[in-house]
Protein backbone atom coordinates (compact mmCIF):
# COMPACT_ATOMS: atom_id res chain seq x y z
CA UNK A 1 0.00 0.00 0.00
CA UNK A 2 1.30 3.66 -1.31
CA UNK A 3 3.05 5.27 1.79
CA UNK A 4 0.68 8.54 2.20
CA UNK A 5 1.87 9.79 5.39
CA UNK A 6 3.71 13.35 5.82
CA UNK A 7 6.90 11.35 5.69
CA UNK A 8 6.31 9.73 2.82
CA UNK A 9 9.29 11.38 0.45
CA UNK A 10 11.76 10.05 3.31
CA UNK A 11 10.37 6.45 3.59
CA UNK A 12 9.43 5.60 0.35
CA UNK A 13 10.47 7.88 -2.37
CA UNK A 14 8.13 9.21 -5.24
CA UNK A 15 10.06 7.64 -7.87
CA UNK A 16 9.27 4.14 -6.07
CA UNK A 17 6.06 4.81 -6.00
CA UNK A 18 5.66 5.77 -9.50
CA UNK A 19 7.95 2.48 -10.48
CA UNK A 20 5.97 0.21 -8.59
CA UNK A 21 2.68 1.46 -10.00
CA UNK A 22 3.73 0.85 -13.31
CA UNK A 23 4.81 -2.12 -12.92
CA UNK A 24 1.62 -3.28 -11.24
CA UNK A 25 -0.19 -1.44 -14.42
CA UNK A 26 2.47 -1.89 -17.35
CA UNK A 27 1.59 0.87 -19.79
CA UNK A 28 2.96 -0.47 -22.65
CA UNK A 29 5.60 0.51 -25.21
CA UNK A 30 4.44 4.14 -25.51
CA UNK A 31 3.35 5.82 -22.26
CA UNK A 32 2.38 9.70 -22.79
CA UNK A 33 1.82 12.19 -19.36
CA UNK A 34 -1.39 14.91 -19.93
CA UNK A 35 0.70 18.14 -18.80
CA UNK A 36 -0.53 21.05 -18.14
CA UNK A 37 2.46 22.49 -16.73
CA UNK A 38 0.76 22.87 -12.66
CA UNK A 39 2.39 21.30 -9.76
CA UNK A 40 0.83 17.66 -9.95
CA UNK A 41 1.99 17.25 -13.77
CA UNK A 42 5.09 18.78 -13.65
CA UNK A 43 6.50 16.41 -11.04
CA UNK A 44 4.77 13.42 -13.10
CA UNK A 45 6.30 14.24 -15.93
CA UNK A 46 9.86 14.51 -13.70
CA UNK A 47 9.30 10.81 -12.44
CA UNK A 48 8.22 9.54 -15.94
CA UNK A 49 11.24 11.19 -17.50
CA UNK A 50 13.46 9.82 -14.96
CA UNK A 51 11.72 6.08 -14.73
CA UNK A 52 11.86 5.54 -19.11
CA UNK A 53 15.23 3.90 -19.22
CA UNK A 54 14.44 1.53 -16.09
CA UNK A 55 11.40 0.49 -17.37
CA UNK A 56 11.76 0.70 -21.09
CA UNK A 57 9.36 2.69 -22.48
CA UNK A 58 8.97 5.52 -25.39
CA UNK A 59 7.89 8.79 -23.21
CA UNK A 60 5.93 11.92 -24.74
CA UNK A 61 3.73 14.42 -23.49
CA UNK A 62 0.45 16.73 -24.52
CA UNK A 63 -0.65 19.72 -23.34
CA UNK A 64 -4.24 20.93 -24.14
CA UNK A 65 -4.30 24.45 -24.53
CA UNK A 66 -8.12 25.60 -23.53
CA UNK A 67 -8.07 29.03 -24.78
CA UNK A 68 -9.35 29.87 -21.57
CA UNK A 69 -6.49 32.45 -19.95
CA UNK A 70 -4.86 35.51 -21.48
CA UNK A 71 -1.90 33.29 -20.44
CA UNK A 72 -3.03 30.18 -21.84
CA UNK A 73 -0.06 30.84 -24.81
CA UNK A 74 2.69 31.56 -21.83
CA UNK A 75 1.50 28.21 -20.07
CA UNK A 76 2.25 26.14 -23.50
CA UNK A 77 5.40 28.13 -24.36
CA UNK A 78 6.13 27.22 -20.22
CA UNK A 79 5.48 23.48 -21.06
CA UNK A 80 7.50 23.26 -24.47
CA UNK A 81 10.47 24.48 -22.99
CA UNK A 82 10.57 22.06 -20.05
CA UNK A 83 9.80 18.91 -21.97
CA UNK A 84 12.82 19.85 -24.66
CA UNK A 85 14.68 20.19 -21.24
CA UNK A 86 14.25 16.73 -21.02
CA UNK A 87 14.18 15.40 -24.14
CA UNK A 88 10.59 14.77 -24.07
CA UNK A 89 8.43 14.96 -27.72
CA UNK A 90 5.68 17.39 -27.09
CA UNK A 91 2.28 17.22 -28.69
CA UNK A 92 0.03 20.91 -27.73
CA UNK A 93 -3.19 20.96 -28.66
CA UNK A 94 -5.44 24.05 -29.15
CA UNK A 95 -9.08 23.47 -28.46
CA UNK A 96 -12.38 25.30 -28.40
CA UNK A 97 -14.27 25.25 -24.87
CA UNK A 98 -18.26 24.47 -25.62
CA UNK A 99 -20.19 25.21 -22.82
CA UNK A 100 -23.00 23.30 -24.56
CA UNK A 101 -25.05 23.21 -20.87
CA UNK A 102 -22.26 22.49 -19.17
CA UNK A 103 -20.43 23.84 -16.58
CA UNK A 104 -17.20 25.59 -17.19
CA UNK A 105 -14.94 22.59 -15.65
CA UNK A 106 -17.20 19.80 -17.33
CA UNK A 107 -17.00 21.57 -20.51
CA UNK A 108 -13.11 22.11 -20.47
CA UNK A 109 -13.01 18.46 -19.03
CA UNK A 110 -14.71 17.31 -22.03
CA UNK A 111 -12.29 19.16 -24.24
CA UNK A 112 -9.42 17.87 -22.99
CA UNK A 113 -10.38 14.03 -23.14
CA UNK A 114 -11.49 14.51 -26.71
CA UNK A 115 -7.72 15.40 -27.27
CA UNK A 116 -6.77 12.49 -24.91
CA UNK A 117 -9.11 9.73 -27.74
CA UNK A 118 -7.26 10.65 -30.21
CA UNK A 119 -3.57 9.71 -28.95
CA UNK A 120 -1.95 6.93 -30.61
CA UNK A 121 -0.47 5.65 -27.32
CA UNK A 122 -0.70 2.66 -25.17
CA UNK A 123 -1.38 4.06 -22.09
CA UNK A 124 -1.84 7.95 -20.73
CA UNK A 125 -0.71 8.88 -17.49
CA UNK A 126 -2.60 12.02 -15.42
CA UNK A 127 -1.37 13.51 -12.71
CA UNK A 128 -4.53 13.67 -9.84
CA UNK A 129 -3.47 12.91 -6.72
CA UNK A 130 -5.02 11.88 -2.93
CA UNK A 131 -6.21 15.48 -2.51
CA UNK A 132 -8.08 15.65 -5.92
CA UNK A 133 -9.37 11.66 -4.68
CA UNK A 134 -10.69 13.58 -1.91
CA UNK A 135 -12.49 16.66 -3.64
CA UNK A 136 -14.13 14.41 -5.84
CA UNK A 137 -15.61 12.26 -3.22
CA UNK A 138 -16.78 14.84 -1.28
CA UNK A 139 -18.13 16.63 -4.26
CA UNK A 140 -19.90 13.21 -5.30
CA UNK A 141 -21.23 12.90 -2.03
CA UNK A 142 -23.16 16.80 -2.33
CA UNK A 143 -24.18 15.96 -5.47
CA UNK A 144 -26.27 12.84 -4.15
CA UNK A 145 -23.98 10.40 -6.15
CA UNK A 146 -24.15 6.68 -5.92
CA UNK A 147 -21.49 4.14 -5.28
CA UNK A 148 -19.99 4.41 -8.46
CA UNK A 149 -19.78 8.45 -8.32
CA UNK A 150 -18.39 8.17 -4.76
CA UNK A 151 -15.94 5.57 -6.23
CA UNK A 152 -14.72 8.97 -7.45
CA UNK A 153 -11.33 7.87 -10.32
CA UNK A 154 -9.67 4.31 -10.46
CA UNK A 155 -5.76 4.03 -10.41
CA UNK A 156 -6.00 2.92 -14.16
CA UNK A 157 -8.91 2.07 -16.59
CA UNK A 158 -9.53 1.41 -20.05
CA UNK A 159 -10.02 4.72 -22.17
CA UNK A 160 -11.07 3.23 -25.96
CA UNK A 161 -7.90 1.54 -26.89
CA UNK A 162 -5.57 3.26 -24.02
CA UNK A 163 -5.67 2.56 -20.29
CA UNK A 164 -6.00 5.82 -18.37
CA UNK A 165 -3.00 5.78 -15.36
CA UNK A 166 -3.05 8.09 -12.07
CA UNK A 167 -0.16 6.67 -10.88
CA UNK A 168 -0.22 9.47 -8.06
CA UNK A 169 -3.85 9.05 -6.61
CA UNK A 170 -2.25 7.90 -3.05
CA UNK A 171 0.23 10.70 -2.93
CA UNK A 172 -1.03 14.00 -1.06
CA UNK A 173 -0.61 17.01 -2.01
CA UNK A 174 2.31 18.59 0.29
CA UNK A 175 4.08 15.07 -0.46
CA UNK A 176 4.00 16.41 -4.19
CA UNK A 177 5.00 20.02 -3.42
CA UNK A 178 8.02 19.34 -1.13
CA UNK A 179 8.66 16.88 -4.09
CA UNK A 180 9.02 19.74 -6.76
CA UNK A 181 11.23 22.11 -4.17
CA UNK A 182 13.62 19.76 -3.10
CA UNK A 183 13.76 18.79 -7.58
CA UNK A 184 14.16 23.19 -7.49
CA UNK A 185 11.21 22.31 -10.54
CA UNK A 186 9.66 25.13 -12.43
CA UNK A 187 5.75 25.09 -12.89
CA UNK A 188 2.71 27.08 -14.02
CA UNK A 189 -0.21 28.56 -11.43
CA UNK A 190 -3.42 28.91 -13.20
CA UNK A 191 -5.23 31.77 -11.36
CA UNK A 192 -8.64 30.43 -11.77
CA UNK A 193 -8.20 28.05 -9.59
CA UNK A 194 -8.36 30.52 -6.51
CA UNK A 195 -11.69 30.86 -8.14
CA UNK A 196 -14.04 29.41 -5.21
CA UNK A 197 -17.00 30.29 -7.11
CA UNK A 198 -16.01 27.19 -9.12
CA UNK A 199 -16.93 24.03 -7.08
CA UNK A 200 -14.13 21.98 -6.81
CA UNK A 201 -11.90 25.22 -5.83
CA UNK A 202 -14.41 25.97 -3.09
CA UNK A 203 -14.07 22.18 -1.74
CA UNK A 204 -10.05 22.73 -2.04
CA UNK A 205 -10.22 26.04 -0.24
CA UNK A 206 -12.79 25.50 1.98
CA UNK A 207 -14.65 22.73 2.75
CA UNK A 208 -11.54 20.21 3.28
CA UNK A 209 -9.43 22.52 4.91
CA UNK A 210 -12.26 22.72 7.40
CA UNK A 211 -12.63 19.32 7.79
CA UNK A 212 -9.14 18.64 8.16
CA UNK A 213 -9.80 21.00 11.04
CA UNK A 214 -12.25 18.82 12.59
CA UNK A 215 -11.26 16.06 11.79
CA UNK A 216 -7.67 15.24 11.25
CA UNK A 217 -7.09 12.75 8.22
CA UNK A 218 -10.17 13.61 6.35
CA UNK A 219 -8.49 13.53 2.75
CA UNK A 220 -7.19 10.00 3.24
CA UNK A 221 -10.56 8.98 4.65
CA UNK A 222 -12.62 10.49 2.03
CA UNK A 223 -9.91 8.69 -0.64
CA UNK A 224 -10.06 5.39 1.50
CA UNK A 225 -13.82 5.61 1.22
CA UNK A 226 -13.12 6.19 -2.62
CA UNK A 227 -11.93 2.31 -2.67
CA UNK A 228 -14.35 0.92 -0.62
CA UNK A 229 -17.22 2.38 -2.54
CA UNK A 230 -15.29 0.96 -5.94
CA UNK A 231 -15.03 -2.53 -4.03
CA UNK A 232 -19.11 -2.41 -3.51
CA UNK A 233 -19.90 -1.17 -6.74
CA UNK A 234 -18.14 -4.11 -8.61
CA UNK A 235 -19.47 -6.74 -6.43
CA UNK A 236 -22.69 -5.11 -7.20
CA UNK A 237 -22.13 -5.36 -10.89
CA UNK A 238 -21.26 -9.22 -10.15
CA UNK A 239 -24.86 -9.53 -8.69
CA UNK A 240 -26.79 -7.69 -11.38
CA UNK A 241 -24.29 -9.90 -14.03
CA UNK A 242 -25.37 -13.22 -11.93
CA UNK A 243 -28.81 -12.12 -12.15
CA UNK A 244 -28.95 -11.57 -15.89
CA UNK A 245 -28.33 -14.84 -16.84
CA UNK A 246 -32.14 -15.91 -15.89
CA UNK A 247 -33.39 -12.30 -16.50
CA UNK A 248 -31.91 -11.09 -19.90
CA UNK A 249 -32.52 -12.04 -23.35
CA UNK A 250 -32.35 -9.96 -26.58
CA UNK A 251 -35.66 -9.23 -26.25
CA UNK A 252 -35.28 -7.41 -22.79
CA UNK A 253 -35.35 -8.11 -19.06
CA UNK A 254 -37.92 -10.69 -18.00
CA UNK A 255 -40.94 -8.67 -15.72
CA UNK A 256 -41.18 -11.45 -13.95
CA UNK A 257 -37.95 -12.44 -12.49
CA UNK A 258 -37.84 -8.70 -11.53
CA UNK A 259 -40.68 -9.13 -9.47
CA UNK A 260 -38.78 -12.05 -7.65
CA UNK A 261 -35.67 -10.24 -7.30
CA UNK A 262 -36.98 -7.67 -4.48
CA UNK A 263 -36.85 -3.94 -5.21
CA UNK A 264 -33.28 -3.18 -4.26
CA UNK A 265 -31.75 -6.44 -5.99
CA UNK A 266 -33.77 -5.58 -9.25
CA UNK A 267 -33.04 -1.62 -9.32
CA UNK A 268 -29.89 -3.22 -9.49
CA UNK A 269 -30.48 -5.55 -12.21
CA UNK A 270 -32.07 -2.63 -14.37
CA UNK A 271 -29.26 -0.09 -13.18
CA UNK A 272 -27.04 -2.55 -14.76
CA UNK A 273 -29.29 -2.88 -18.00
CA UNK A 274 -29.13 0.72 -18.76
CA UNK A 275 -25.32 1.25 -18.11
CA UNK A 276 -24.27 -1.44 -20.37
CA UNK A 277 -26.41 0.39 -22.69
CA UNK A 278 -24.82 3.62 -22.08
CA UNK A 279 -27.79 5.44 -20.04
CA UNK A 280 -27.25 6.89 -17.03
CA UNK A 281 -29.51 7.72 -14.23
CA UNK A 282 -30.19 8.83 -10.80
CA UNK A 283 -31.59 7.00 -7.99
CA UNK A 284 -34.61 8.87 -8.10
CA UNK A 285 -35.55 7.57 -12.12
CA UNK A 286 -34.48 4.59 -11.55
CA UNK A 287 -37.24 3.99 -8.58
CA UNK A 288 -39.59 4.98 -11.41
CA UNK A 289 -38.70 3.17 -13.98
CA UNK A 290 -39.23 -0.15 -12.13
CA UNK A 291 -41.92 0.87 -10.45
CA UNK A 292 -43.81 1.97 -13.99
CA UNK A 293 -42.44 -1.51 -15.78
CA UNK A 294 -44.27 -3.35 -12.59
CA UNK A 295 -46.94 -1.60 -11.32
CA UNK A 296 -48.54 -0.86 -14.70
CA UNK A 297 -51.64 -2.97 -15.57
CA UNK A 298 -51.56 -5.30 -17.95
CA UNK A 299 -52.63 -3.38 -21.10
CA UNK A 300 -50.98 -0.18 -19.94
CA UNK A 301 -47.31 0.53 -22.25
CA UNK A 302 -45.39 2.50 -19.75
CA UNK A 303 -42.95 4.14 -21.60
CA UNK A 304 -39.97 6.19 -19.79
CA UNK A 305 -37.95 8.23 -21.66
CA UNK A 306 -34.13 8.79 -20.96
CA UNK A 307 -31.55 10.66 -22.80
CA UNK A 308 -31.30 9.06 -26.47
CA UNK A 309 -33.52 5.89 -25.68
CA UNK A 310 -36.57 4.64 -24.21
CA UNK A 311 -37.61 2.09 -21.79
CA UNK A 312 -41.24 0.30 -23.05
CA UNK A 313 -42.80 -2.76 -21.77
CA UNK A 314 -43.49 -5.64 -24.24
CA UNK A 315 -44.82 -8.78 -24.14
CA UNK A 316 -44.12 -9.09 -20.28
CA UNK A 317 -40.58 -7.21 -20.67
CA UNK A 318 -38.51 -3.82 -20.27
CA UNK A 319 -36.76 -3.41 -23.48
CA UNK A 320 -34.90 -0.47 -24.12
CA UNK A 321 -35.20 1.14 -27.88
CA UNK A 322 -33.06 3.73 -28.65
CA UNK A 323 -35.12 7.19 -29.66
CA UNK A 324 -34.98 7.44 -33.52
CA UNK A 325 -36.78 10.64 -35.15
CA UNK A 326 -38.51 9.82 -38.36
CA UNK A 327 -36.65 9.96 -41.15
CA UNK A 328 -37.03 13.50 -43.69
CA UNK A 329 -37.20 11.15 -46.35
CA UNK A 330 -39.88 8.93 -46.97
CA UNK A 331 -39.47 7.10 -50.50
CA UNK A 332 -36.50 5.05 -52.14
CA UNK A 333 -36.23 3.50 -55.49
CA UNK A 334 -34.60 0.08 -55.34
CA UNK A 335 -33.04 -1.22 -58.38
CA UNK A 336 -32.06 -4.68 -57.27
CA UNK A 337 -29.30 -3.82 -55.19
CA UNK A 338 -28.29 -5.91 -52.75
CA UNK A 339 -28.94 -3.89 -50.08
CA UNK A 340 -30.96 -0.35 -49.84
CA UNK A 341 -30.27 2.11 -46.85
CA UNK A 342 -32.74 3.91 -45.65
CA UNK A 343 -31.59 6.70 -43.37
CA UNK A 344 -32.77 6.55 -39.49
CA UNK A 345 -35.19 3.52 -40.77
CA UNK A 346 -32.34 1.19 -41.07
CA UNK A 347 -32.07 -0.85 -43.95
CA UNK A 348 -33.11 -3.92 -46.22
CA UNK A 349 -31.04 -6.54 -47.72
CA UNK A 350 -32.13 -8.70 -50.45
CA UNK A 351 -31.26 -12.31 -51.76
CA UNK A 352 -32.52 -13.75 -54.46
CA UNK A 353 -34.09 -17.19 -54.14
CA UNK A 354 -35.59 -19.43 -56.71
CA UNK A 355 -38.92 -20.55 -55.29
CA UNK A 356 -39.72 -18.18 -52.50
CA UNK A 357 -39.91 -14.95 -51.58
CA UNK A 358 -41.41 -12.13 -53.35
CA UNK A 359 -41.44 -11.64 -57.06
CA UNK A 360 -40.26 -8.00 -57.72
CA UNK A 361 -39.34 -6.07 -61.40
CA UNK A 362 -35.92 -4.18 -61.97
CA UNK A 363 -37.04 -1.60 -60.42
CA UNK A 364 -39.71 -1.04 -57.18
CA UNK A 365 -40.45 1.86 -54.72
CA UNK A 366 -39.81 1.61 -50.49
CA UNK A 367 -42.14 3.75 -48.79
CA UNK A 368 -42.58 3.89 -45.19
CA UNK A 369 -45.85 3.27 -43.75
CA UNK A 370 -47.95 6.19 -43.07
CA UNK A 371 -51.28 4.61 -42.48
CA UNK A 372 -54.00 3.21 -43.96
CA UNK A 373 -52.37 0.54 -45.93
CA UNK A 374 -54.08 -2.91 -46.63
CA UNK A 375 -52.33 -6.39 -47.65
CA UNK A 376 -53.59 -9.55 -48.97
CA UNK A 377 -51.57 -12.29 -47.08
CA UNK A 378 -53.85 -15.02 -48.41
CA UNK A 379 -55.50 -15.16 -51.59
CA UNK A 380 -58.47 -17.04 -50.32
CA UNK A 381 -59.07 -14.04 -47.91
CA UNK A 382 -59.85 -10.65 -48.73
CA UNK A 383 -56.91 -7.65 -47.69
CA UNK A 384 -56.69 -6.60 -44.29
CA UNK A 385 -55.55 -3.52 -42.52
CA UNK A 386 -51.40 -3.34 -41.97
CA UNK A 387 -52.25 -1.65 -38.27
CA UNK A 388 -54.26 -5.56 -37.25
CA UNK A 389 -52.26 -7.35 -38.93
CA UNK A 390 -49.02 -5.68 -37.51
CA UNK A 391 -50.81 -6.29 -33.85
CA UNK A 392 -51.55 -9.80 -34.54
CA UNK A 393 -47.53 -10.29 -35.18
CA UNK A 394 -46.98 -9.20 -32.24
CA UNK A 395 -44.90 -6.12 -33.76
CA UNK A 396 -44.12 -3.33 -31.37
CA UNK A 397 -46.14 -0.70 -31.63
CA UNK A 398 -42.92 1.82 -31.70
CA UNK A 399 -41.30 0.16 -34.97
CA UNK A 400 -44.49 0.08 -36.78
CA UNK A 401 -44.24 4.18 -37.13
CA UNK A 402 -41.10 3.93 -39.28
CA UNK A 403 -42.05 0.44 -41.22
CA UNK A 404 -40.42 -0.12 -44.83
CA UNK A 405 -42.95 -1.28 -47.62
CA UNK A 406 -42.21 -1.97 -51.06
CA UNK A 407 -44.56 -0.69 -53.62
CA UNK A 408 -45.05 -1.91 -57.75
CA UNK A 409 -47.12 0.71 -59.41
CA UNK A 410 -49.96 1.31 -56.95
CA UNK A 411 -49.77 -2.51 -55.38
CA UNK A 412 -48.40 -3.09 -51.78
CA UNK A 413 -45.89 -6.09 -52.98
CA UNK A 414 -44.26 -6.38 -49.76
CA UNK A 415 -43.94 -5.50 -45.72
CA UNK A 416 -41.58 -5.42 -43.52
CA UNK A 417 -42.23 -7.94 -40.40
CA UNK A 418 -45.35 -9.34 -42.48
CA UNK A 419 -43.62 -10.85 -45.69
CA UNK A 420 -44.62 -10.81 -49.48
CA UNK A 421 -48.39 -10.18 -50.63
CA UNK A 422 -49.95 -13.05 -51.84
CA UNK A 423 -50.03 -12.09 -56.00
CA UNK A 424 -46.19 -11.52 -55.73
CA UNK A 425 -44.95 -14.34 -53.81
CA UNK A 426 -42.72 -16.71 -56.06
CA UNK A 427 -44.48 -19.89 -56.77
CA UNK A 428 -42.16 -22.89 -57.83
CA UNK A 429 -39.29 -22.51 -60.43
CA UNK A 430 -39.35 -18.34 -59.96
CA UNK A 431 -37.14 -16.12 -59.27
CA UNK A 432 -37.79 -14.22 -56.37
CA UNK A 433 -36.30 -12.28 -53.57
CA UNK A 434 -36.03 -13.29 -49.98
CA UNK A 435 -36.20 -9.80 -47.73
CA UNK A 436 -35.17 -8.49 -44.57
CA UNK A 437 -35.11 -5.43 -42.27
CA UNK A 438 -32.10 -4.76 -40.21
CA UNK A 439 -34.06 -2.21 -37.88
CA UNK A 440 -32.51 0.97 -37.41
CA UNK A 441 -30.65 1.30 -34.04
Amino acid sequence: EMQTSPHALRIVPLNTLVAEFLRRHPPGRRLCVGYSGGLDSTVLLHLLAGLRGELAFQFSAVHVHHGLSLEADAWADHCACQCAARDVPLRVERVTVARAGLGLEAAAREARYRVFAQLEVDALALAHQRDDQAETVLLQLLRGGGLKGLAAMPEQRPFGPIKLLRPLLGVPRSDIAAYAAAQGLAWVDDASNADITLRRNAARHHLLPSLENQFPGAAATLARAAGQCAEAASLLDDLARQDALTALSPEGLSLARLGELGPARARNLLRHYLEIHGIPLRRERLHEALAQMLAASGDARPAIEFAGATLRRQSGRALLVRTVALPARLTWTWRAESELELGEAGALVFTPAVGEGVVLPGEAVVKLRGGGEKLQLDIRRPQRTLKNLLREAGVPPWLRERLPLIYVGERLAWAAELGAAAAFRAGPGVEGWIISWRRPG
